[in-house]
């Protein structure tokens, strides 16, 4: 194998160590703004942009791959996500309230390594293939500070509350959710005017809960098994502490671009669910026995001269989280578990059951607009700003204190620097300003919580 050759496989195997153990990203939702150095630069604007010269471009729209140079693409980013939550003191466990410790708490584990790899073939007869492996969603928490705490009776029966260590009671509590994509795009130019572009997706997932134990009353398998003359149950053991666990699945990606005049062109982009694996080491977590599928997303993009210089995109992504059950569906779920408390019968509605809670998103609408200023034939400077209402429902922000992704506007900067033997440097910067939901508690109606989150990230990449 050639030096190039053996620097690639090292690329590629890095990639993919990084991406599936590494990747914690919350930006719109917990999908990133963008993917790539030049498409980050813009706030993830750019799916009608036929100048992107970087392989990578097909994640956002398939067609563009019949414009991509023949070439690779490299990128690493350095992703800075700043979560806290606050609570008041509520009835502190009082007259049975579930209560989080009243407290100010940031979560640790702030920097992460994100990777990409792309590669482009250009064919005869106007088409392209395109292979790309990068991440794109994840969430990552990690609540290990000695202040986090809660109040609570553990044994149901009006006594004295009892304070214990952790957010929920059972010690360091938090997520780790990591999404990595590969994909083989074929693309198609009929006509000058015309592009297309298709090709399967293929996901791998890595999930960890820790210090969840307090809720396992309120999961399927306690409930469906429980002894109301012992008020003993089957504890679950798929709930929480388990390591990480694997999901894999595969959808489709498709796009088109079309130029309808000498200066415009529009993009239109959609992937498709990915129906993933159940996470078996947390199916008594996660609705419909550990399902989490990855939920379509879908683009329309315009793009067109302002000047012989400066172009203007103007872009909205819509993301469907509503449609994956253990995302979509509301925590007032927990109502109609018979073990909750709340009067409910059906232990379907439990944790881990085919109506259990999850995090209750709500499908979220990203408007994105972005500037490329071509300053000579070297140089090319992005500057983008995005814009979409957070998912999150502020009755839900209790459990949402695993995955705060409250984020809702992106301000970006991107540079690509053209090498005179070919190639190119890209670098993109992002700023999200601190954003902040506030609810009650479902567990403790006198309690208050707010959920905060701020964000950087710097990513650079390299095409050859």
């Amino acid at each position: 194998m050639s030096t190039l050759g053996r620097r690639v496989a090292a690329s590629i195997v890095a990639a993919t160590a990084l991406s599936v153990s590494g990747a914690a990203l919350a930006t719109n939702g917990y999908f990133t703004h963008g993917v790539g150095s030049e498409s980050k630069g813009m706030a993830g604007a750019g799916i009608g942009d036929p100048t992107f010269s970087g392989p990578i471009v097909v994640a956002s729209n398939p067609a563009l791959g019949v414009f991509a140079d023949d070439s690779w693409e490299v990128g690493l980013s350095f992703f800075s996500p700043r979560r806290s939550y606050r609570a008041d003191a509520g009835f502190a466990g009082q007259g049975g309230a579930f209560s989080v410790g009243a407290a100010d708490i940031d979560s640790s584990s702030n920097w992460f390594p994100i990777p990409y790899v792309a590669k482009n073939w250009e064919l005869s007869n106007d088409r392209a293939l395109t292979f790309v492996f990068y991440g794109r969603g994840g969430m990552n928490t990690d609540w290990d500070d000695a202040g986090a705490s809660a109040t609570f009776d553990p044994t149901g029966m009006g006594k004295t509350p009892v304070t214990l260590q952790g957010v929920f009671g059972d010690g360091e509590a938090g997520v780790d959710l990591s999404q990595a994509f590969m994909s083989v795009n074929y693309a198609g130019q009929s006509g000058e005017n015309f592009a297309w572009g298709i090709g399967p997706v293929f996901a791998i997932q890595l999930f960890e809960a820790k210090g969840l134990g307090n809720f396992a009353f309120f999961t399927d398998t306690c409930a469906s098994t429980f002894d109301p003359l012992t008020g003993g149950c089957t504890l679950p053991t798929a709930l929480t502490d388990n390591g990480h666990d694997m999901s894999t699945g595969f959808g489709f990606a498709g796009g088109i671009w079309w130029q309808f005049s000498d200066t415009a062109s529009l993009g239109l982009a959609y992937q498709s669910k990915l129906s993933m694996s159940e996470f078996d080491d947390y199916a008594d977590l996660f609705a419909e026995n550990g399902g989490f599928d990855i939920p379509s997303s879908a683009k329309l993009g315009l793009s067109f001269l302002a000047t012989d210089e400066v172009r203007v995109n103007l872009d909205i992504e819509h993301a469907g989280y509503s449609d994956v059950d253990a995302v979509g569906n509301a925590m007032i779920n927990l109502g109609g578990c018979p073990t909750v408390g709340f009067g409910g019968t059906d232990p379907s509605f439990c944790l881990g059951g085919a109506n259990g809670a999850g995090f209750g998103w709500e499908d979220m609408t990203t408007y994105k607009v972005g500037i490329e200023w071509q300053r000579g034939s070297s140089d090319t400077i992005r500057f983008g700003y995005s814009y979409g209402e957070q998912p999150i429902q502020s009755a839900d922000v209790l459990f949402n204190i695993l995955a705060p992704g409250v984020m809702e506007q992106h301000l970006t900067f991107g540079w690509t620097h053209a090498r005179p033997n070919g190639g190119a440097w890209n670098v993109a910067f992002m700023f999200a300003p601190e954003h902040t939901v506030t609810g009650q508690s479902l567990f403790d109606p006198g309690q208050t919580v707010e959920l905060t989150m701020s964000q950087f990230e710097l990513e650079v990449s390299f095409l050859w």
